[in-house]
């Protein structure tokens, strides 16, 4: 069974191989790919959270597969759940610290964010030409990062459950993905935080398809309050909220628990 992993938030198909790992220890094929306009990956200009169903179509038939699992992390939770309302191949969904829609009247998108993050949205409201300025300027200190540089750069983003996981091949990880994304340009990262803050393209709460939500209570770049609201809307979800866990921790100490989660909701 495919396992099709949507990455996060600047972020490219390298995985994390925490997650790799946990997926082949479970019998299940890890699939992901760049967004558009990550990698080598060709920019979609003006994308919605839903287009991804069509490019995760296109992956399915690449790999001959009739059906599959999908899991997003952060900014690829999203599109987890487009999959999930907008692919019949779909038999479940894992969203790990994923961000609700914005512009909710029951949901202030981003009470709870790091400084850092909270600036990224109001540009991306504005958009692209407040945006992309503040990204370049970002992506030149990312792409020049270590784990003890982009560590110390993220700081402000990272309670102490994700400052020590970022100690460990995780660290390498989130780095090489970054590096990854972004070696090309910024055009994916712009156009993530402009579809987040847009409309998706669906609504979560006419999703059929199982959905399992998992989120870090000290998380402080996706909320703990968009894991709850995923939880109660989406029909049926499974929700979990983790209190010693934030945003990067979670998959680190979780991934095994998350993945049973996932198959079980068959």
């Amino acid at each position: 069974m495919p396992l099709i992993v949507h990455h996060g938030t600047p972020g490219a198909r390298r995985p994390l191989r925490l997650l790799e790992r946990a997926a082949h220890e479970r019998g299940l094929r890890f699939v992901s790919a760049s967004r558009p306009g990550y990698g080598g990956s060709t920019r979609l200009p003006g994308r919605s959270v839903l287009d991804v169903v069509a490019d995760t179509t296109a992956v399915l038939a690449a790999i001959g597969a009739s059906e599959c699992l999908v899991a997003g992390h952060s900014g690829g939770g999203p599109h987890a759940l487009a999959c999930a309302a907008g692919l019949k191949a779909v038999r479940g969904t894992l969203v790990i610290a994923g961000a609700a829609p914005d512009g909710l009247a029951e949901l202030d998108f981003t009470a709870g964010m790091a400084q850092d993050n909270v600036l990224e949205f109001e540009l991306a409201r504005a958009g692209e030409a407040s945006l992309r300025p503040h990204l370049e300027a970002q992506r030149t200190e990312l792409l020049a990062a270590g784990v003890d540089e982009l560590t110390a750069a993220l700081s402000g983003l990272l309670p102490s459950p994700d400052l020590e996981a970022m100690r460990g091949e995780l660290g390498e990880d989130v780095v090489s993905g970054f590096h990854e994304a972004l070696r090309v340009g910024v055009d994916g990262w712009v156009d993530d935080d402009l579809a987040f803050t847009s409309p998706w393209g669906f609504s979560v709460g006419h999703i059929q398809t199982p959905v399992t939500v998992w989120q870090g209570q000290q998380d402080l770049m996706v909320p703990v309050a968009h894991g709850r609201w995923l939880a109660q809307v989406v029909p049926g979800a499974d929700g979990h909220v983790l209190p010693g866990e934030g945003h990067l921790s979670l998959v680190a100490n979780r991934a095994g628990r998350m993945l049973d989660a996932l198959i079980g909701l068959g």
